[in-house]
C-alpha cells in the first residue's frame, strides 16, 4: 500500500459478535440448566402446545439402583431428541420420566447390608424391611434424576412416575385384580427358572447366558418287557444335569429318527459296559456314544433297525429301581414317549425326561394328562428334600451359586448300582440370573400364572379373545416398528412363549392381592376369592398406605371384612414379577395422569433391543390382558454400547465410558452429537478417538453458527428483502432450504437422527461454509447498503432461524447459546420456538438445475486455481483471471447470466465456447470444462483486494469503483 493510501479496514462491514469460538460447554451447560428450571420451560411448552395434536413418548423406567452408564445416556438422549423434535414440528410432545423401584436388586442390596451385620432378613418386620427398600430407591432416584438432567433431557422432572408411589401400587394391584376377575389368573405347579441364590422364580427377561462347565453322563435304562433280542435291552440317555436323574419319569424318542440295536462283543478293562449288553441308540450317534464308553468299533456290532412302534411298546425301570435303602422310592414304570423335541444332533437320540425340571418335559406330560406324576424333590435352596433317599439335604448349587454336592452324589450312586455307561465334562451356554450372575435351575414350584391362551371374557375382543391373539394382532395391525426387525423378534417370542409367571417369592414389591380357600384345589371353582367388594377395600388401603397395607397386622380380617370367615381363607404373600409392575405403567401414566395420553396409548416406546423380551413384551401382555390390545402405537429399539474396538464394556477390562466423564471433559452436547451421528439401530461404539472426531464436527458446526451471528449484527426488519427481489444465488439457497425442510421433517418423524444430522452437517460445511458464505463474504464485507448485501443478510436470517430450530433437538445447549446471543431476554429460549414453516414457492427446480451446472463449473475453476496456489504462482484466488472453456452451450449460457467471477472469487473471468487448448486444466468428474490460468490485470483494490483495471481512478485513493461508491 502506498504511504498516502488510507487504511480502509475500519470501513469494512466485518462480522461483529461476542459469540466465543471456544464453547466451554462443561462449565456453561449447568448455567443453562438452572435457567431452564427457573423458567419452568417444560410447563411453558405445555401451555404453548395447548390444543395441539398430542405426542406421548412413554418412558421405560430405569431401575433405581446405581449411577448411570453410557447405555442409559444413549437411551435418554434418543428419547429427548424424539420429544424435542416432535414439539418443534408443532405437536404437544409430552415426556414424563419414571423409575422402576421394586424388585430383587434393591432387596438384595438391603439383604447384603443385613448379612454384613450378621443380621437375618427373616428376623426383621416385613414392613420395616420394605421401608428400607423404599428409602434406598428414593436415594438413587434423586441421584439419577440429576444425572439425566445434566444430559439436557427435558421432562416433568419434578413429578416423575414411580412404581412405588402409593397410587402406582394401587393401580398395579388393580391391574392384577383384572386378571383375577376375568379368570386368566391361575395357580399351577410347573417348572420355572429358579435362582437358588436369590430364592425366587425368574422370568426369561431376568436371564442371561454364560459359559458353564457341567457334568455329562450316559445312563442306561433297562427294559422290563422286551421280547426276543430286545429282552433286557438298555435305552441309553445323555444329560448335563445328573441331579435331575432322581426325578426321571420317562424317556423320550422321536419316531423320525433312525435307531439301531447294538451289542457289545468285547471290552477293555476299564469299562462299565459288559459283553453281551444290548443298547438302543440313534444310528447317527451310536459310534460317538460307544466311544465315550471306551468301546472300539471292533468291540460291538449293530444287530438291526428298531422301529418307533417297538420303542413305544417298551417299559423301562429307573436306574435306582430296587436299590438297597431306597425303600421302593423309584420302583415305578418309566414309559417310552414320542417327542418332537428329541433330535440326533447330540446325545444318544433318547431324552431323559423329568417333567418337574424342564419345560419340554413338562409339556409332554401335560399333553398326556400325567400331571399326577410330577415330582417335588428339590427345595428353594436347590436342596434335595428330606423324603428323597440317598440325597436328602444335598444341594445342586450352594448359597453363592457354586456347585454343590448333589451332582457328584448322584453320579457316584449310579456307579454303585451299575447305572452308568460313561461320564465326562463339557462347557456350554447355560442360564444365569442377570442380577446375582449365578446359575439357575429348572424347578417345579407352585406359582401364579396368567393364562395367555384362555379366552379373557372381558368383551374387549377387537384384536382377539386371548392374550396371545391380542398381542400378535396388535403387533401387526396397531404398532409401527423402528426398525422393522423389531416386529419379527417380538412376534416370534410371543408366538412361542408359555404362560406368564407372575409370582415371585420375595418381599419388596406389590403383592398378589388375592385369597385362596383353605383345603380347596387350584382346579376347584371356589379356589380363588373373586369379590369386587374385597378388591375395593384393598385398593382403597393401597391408595392411602401403599402396598405395605397388605403386610400389616390384621390385614386379612380388614380386607375380608364381615363377608367371609378369615379362618377359611389364606392370604397370598408372593409379590408380582417386577415386569408386571413396569408393564402396568401405561395404566398409571398414560391413562391415569392428566398429562398422560388422551386415549391411554403411547405414540412411542423406546428402549434397547433387550426389551423385546423385557418391557415391550411385558407391557404388551399386561395391556392385552386388561385393555385388549397393545399400549403403544410405535416401538423404537436401539443397540448396545461398545468400546472403540467393538468389545462389550466391562469395568474389569477398563474400557467403560461414563457419561459423567464425557460431560466433564467435553460437555453433554458432544455426547448428544455422538448419538445423533451414529446408527442407533445397530450397536454403537464410543471411546476417546471417536469423541475427538465428534468434537471436531461440533467445532465446524459452531463456526458456521458464529459466522452467521457476525454477519447478522444489527440486522433489522428494515433490511429484509422479499425473495422475489433477491439475486439468483440467494433464491437458490432458499430452494435448498425448502428441500432440507422436507428432509428434516420426514427424518425427525421417522426418528432418523443420523440422516437428519448428516444432511444438516453437509449443508453447513459444504453448501454454506465452502460455497455460499465463501462467495458472499465479499458482498457482506465490502458492499455498501446494496440490495445484494441486504438479500444476503435476509437469507442469513432465514438460515439462522431454520438451522437453530433444526439442530436444537440435538445440540440443546449450543443452540440455546446461539439463540440468546441474538435474542437475549429472561423469557427467550430456542426451545420455545417451532421449526418455521417454509413457503412452497421457495422451490424452483429450474433454478436449481441451472445452479447445479454453475457449481460443477466452479469446482473445475477452484481446483485449477488450487494448483497455482500450491505452486506458489498466486497467493490468493483474487490474483487470477482465468479463461474458462465450456463445451456445453446451456452451461455456458448459465455461467454468462451470473457473476461467475464473484462465484469463483476471482478478480475477473473470461467465458468462452471455444475448444479448450491442450494445456488447459481439466477435472475428470467435470466433463467439458477446461480452465486456462491467467493473472488478473490492474491494481489491487486496497479495500476489497480485487485486482482490477480501474483501481486508482476514483475519488478514494486505491479503490475500485464498487468500493469508491461504498465509501460515499
Amino acid at each position: 500500500m502506498c504511504a498516502e493510501t488510507p487504511d480502509y479496514k475500519d470501513t469494512l462491514n466485518l462480522p461483529k459478535t461476542d459469540f466465543p469460538m471456544r464453547a466451554g460447554l462443561p462449565k456453561r451447560e449447568p448455567e443453562w440448566l438452572e435457567r431452564w428450571e427457573k423458567m419452568g420451560i417444560y410447563d411453558r411448552l405445555r401451555d404453548k402446545a395447548n390444543g395441539r395434536q398430542p405426542f406421548t413418548l412413554h418412558d421405560g423406567p430405569p431401575y433405581a439402583n446405581g449411577h448411570l452408564h453410557i447405555g442409559h445416556a444413549l437411551n435418554k438422549i434418543l428419547k429427548d431428541m424424539v420429544v424435542r423434535s416432535q414439539q418443534m414440528m408443532g405437536r404437544d410432545a409430552r415426556y414424563i420420566p419414571g423409575w422402576d423401584c421394586h424388585g430383587l436388586p434393591i432387596e438384595w442390596k438391603i439383604e447384603e447390608k443385613y448379612r454384613s451385620k450378621g443380621k437375618n432378613k427373616d428376623d426383621v418386620d416385613v414392613v420395616e424391611f420394605r421401608q428400607e427398600c423404599r428409602e434406598f430407591a428414593e436415594g438413587w432416584i434423586d441421584i439419577q434424576r440429576d444425572e439425566f438432567k445434566r444430559l439436557g433431557v427435558t421432562g416433568k422432572w419434578e413429578k416423575p412416575y414411580l412404581t412405588m408411589d402409593y397410587r402406582a401400587e394401587r393401580i398395579i394391584a388393580e391391574e392384577f385384580q383384572k386378571f383375577l376377575m376375568t379368570g386368566t389368573l391361575y395357580q399351577g405347579s410347573k417348572p420355572v427358572m429358579w435362582s437358588p441364590v436369590e430364592k425366587t422364580a425368574l422370568a426369561e427377561a431376568e436371564i442371561e447366558y454364560h459359559d458353564h462347565k457341567s457334568h455329562t453322563i450316559w445312563v442306561p435304562f433297562k427294559a422290563t418287557n422286551g421280547t426276543g433280542d430286545l429282552q433286557g435291552v438298555k435305552v441309553v440317555i445323555w444329560t448335563t444335569t445328573p441331579w435331575t436323574i432322581p426325578s426321571n419319569k420317562a424317556v423320550a424318542y422321536n419316531h423320525t429318527i433312525s435307531y439301531g440295536l447294538y451289542e457289545v462283543t468285547g471290552r477293555p478293562e476299564e469299562c462299565w459296559a459288559r459283553i453281551g449288553d444290548r443298547y438302543l441308540l440313534a444310528d447317527a450317534l451310536a459310534e460317538d456314544v460307544l466311544a465315550k464308553a471306551r468301546l472300539e468299533p471292533t468291540m460291538y456290532r449293530r444287530l438291526r433297525d428298531v422301529s418307533a412302534d417297538e420303542l413305544g411298546a417298551l417299559s423301562l425301570i429307573h436306574p435306582f429301581h430296587g436299590a438297597e435303602g431306597a425303600e421302593g422310592f423309584w420302583d415305578y414304570e418309566v414309559p417310552m414317549i414320542d417327542g418332537d423335541h428329541v433330535t440326533d444332533d447330540a446325545g444318544t437320540g433318547f431324552v431323559h425326561t423329568a417333567p418337574s425340571h424342564g419345560q419340554e418335559d413338562y409339556d409332554a406330560f401335560v399333553a398326556r394328562g400325567w400331571m399326577d406324576r410330577m415330582t417335588h424333590n428339590v427345595g428353594e435352596e436347590s436342596e434335595f428334600l428330606p423324603h428323597v433317599p440317598f440325597f436328602a439335604g444335598l444341594k445342586v448349587l450352594d448359597h453363592k451359586g457354586k456347585e454343590g454336592k448333589a451332582n457328584t452324589a448322584v453320579i457316584d450312586k449310579l456307579v454303585e448300582v451299575g447305572g452308568l455307561l460313561a461320564r465326562g465334562r463339557m462347557t456350554h451356554s447355560y442360564p444365569h440370573s442377570w442380577r446375582s450372575k449365578a446359575p439357575v435351575i429348572y424347578r417345579n414350584t407352585p406359582q401364579w400364572f396368567a393364562a395367555i391362551d384362555k379366552e379373557v371374557g372381558d368383551g374387549q375382543d377387537t384384536y382377539g379373545k386371548t392374550i396371545r391373539q391380542r398381542a400378535l394382532t396388535s403387533i401387526d395391525q396397531l404398532v409401527k416398528w423402528t426398525p422393522q426387525t423389531g416386529r419379527n423378534r417380538l412376534y416370534s417370542m410371543i408366538e412361542a412363549r408359555p404362560d406368564w409367571v407372575l409370582s415371585r417369592q420375595r418381599a419388596w414389591g406389590v403383592p398378589l392381592t388375592c385369597f385362596v380357600k383353605k383345603g380347596a384345589l387350584p382346579t376347584d371353582d371356589d379356589f380363588l376369592l373373586r369379590d369386587e367388594t374385597v378388591n375395593k377395600r384393598v385398593l382403597e388401603a393401597f391408595e392411602a398406605e401403599g402396598a405395605d397395607a397388605w403386610y400389616k397386622h390384621g390385614a386379612k380380617e380388614r380386607f375380608l371384612g364381615n363377608d367371609y370367615n378369615p379362618d377359611d381363607w389364606e392370604q397370598v404373600f408372593d409379590i408380582l414379577d417386577v415386569w408386571f409392575d413396569s408393564g402396568s405403567t401405561h395404566a398409571f401414566v398414560l391413562r391415569d395422569r392428566e398429562d398422560g395420553s388422551e386415549d391411554g396409548l403411547a405414540d412411542l416406546y423406546l428402549e434397547g433391543t433387550d426389551q423385546h423380551r423385557g418391557w415391550f413384551h411385558s407391557s404388551m401382555l399386561q395391556a392385552c390382558g386388561t385393555r385388549g390390545r397393545a399400549p403403544y402405537r410405535g416401538v423404537l429399539t436401539h443397540g448396545f454400547t461398545l468400546d472403540e474396538k467393538g468389545n462389550k464394556m466391562s469395568k474389569s477390562l477398563g474400557n467403560t465410558v461414563a457419561p459423567e466423564d464425557v460431560t466433564k471433559q467435553y460437555g453433554a452436547d458432544i455426547l448428544r452429537l455422538w448419538v445423533a451421528q451414529a446408527d442407533y439401530t445397530a450397536d454403537l461404539r464410543i471411546g476417546p478417538e471417536i469423541l475427538k472426531g465428534v468434537a471436531d464436527s461440533y467445532r465446524r458446526l459452531r463456526n458456521t453458527m458464529r459466522f452467521m451471528l457476525g454477519a447478522l449484527s444489527h440486522f433489522s426488519e428494515a433490511d429484509r428483502v422479499d425473495p422475489a427481489d433477491m439475486p439468483e444465488l440467494e433464491r437458490y439457497v432458499l430452494h435448498r432450504l425448502a428441500e432440507l425442510d422436507e428432509v428434516v421433517r420426514k427424518g425427525y418423524d421417522a426418528y432418523d437422527f443420523q440422516g437428519v444430522f448428516q444432511q444438516l452437517f453437509n449443508f453447513c460445511t459444504v453448501e454454506l461454509s465452502a460455497f455460499y458464505f465463501d462467495i458472499r463474504k465479499d458482498a457482506l464485507y465490502c458492499d455498501g447498503d446494496t440490495p445484494r448485501r441486504r438479500a444476503a443478510r435476509t437469507v442469513m436470517d432465514i438460515l439462522f432461524h431454520r438451522l437453530t430450530t433444526w439442530l436444537a433437538p440435538v445440540l440443546v445447549f449450543t443452540m440455546e447459546d446461539v439463540w440468546l446471543d441474538r435474542f437475549p431476554g429472561e423469557d427467550s429460549s430456542i426451545h420455545l420456538q417451532d421449526i418455521p414453516e417454509t413457503p412452497a414457492d421457495w422451490r424452483d427446480k429450474a433454478l436449481a438445475a441451472k445452479w447445479a451446472k454453475v457449481r460443477r463449473a466452479r469446482r473445475a475453476v477452484t481446483a485449477a486455481l488450487e494448483v497455482q496456489r500450491t505452486d506458489k504462482v498466486i497467493g490468493a484466488s483474487l490474483e487470477a483471471a482465468p479463461v474458462v472453456h465450456i463445451e456445453d452451450a446451456e452451461m455456458l449460457a448459465a455461467l454468462k447470466s451470473v457473476n461467475f467471477d464473484d462465484i469463483c472469487i476471482t478478480s475477473a473471468i473470461q467465458l468462452t465456447g471455444d475448444p479448450a487448448p491442450a494445456e488447459a486444466f481439466r477435472m475428470p468428474e467435470v466433463d467439458g470444462v477446461g480452465v486456462v490460468f491467467e493473472k488478473a490485470e490492474g491494481e489491487k483494490c486496497q479495500r476489497c483486494w480485487k485486482i482490477l483495471p480501474d483501481v486508482g481512478r476514483h475519488q478514494h485513493p486505491g479503490t475500485c469503483s464498487r468500493c469508491n461508491e461504498a465509501l460515499g
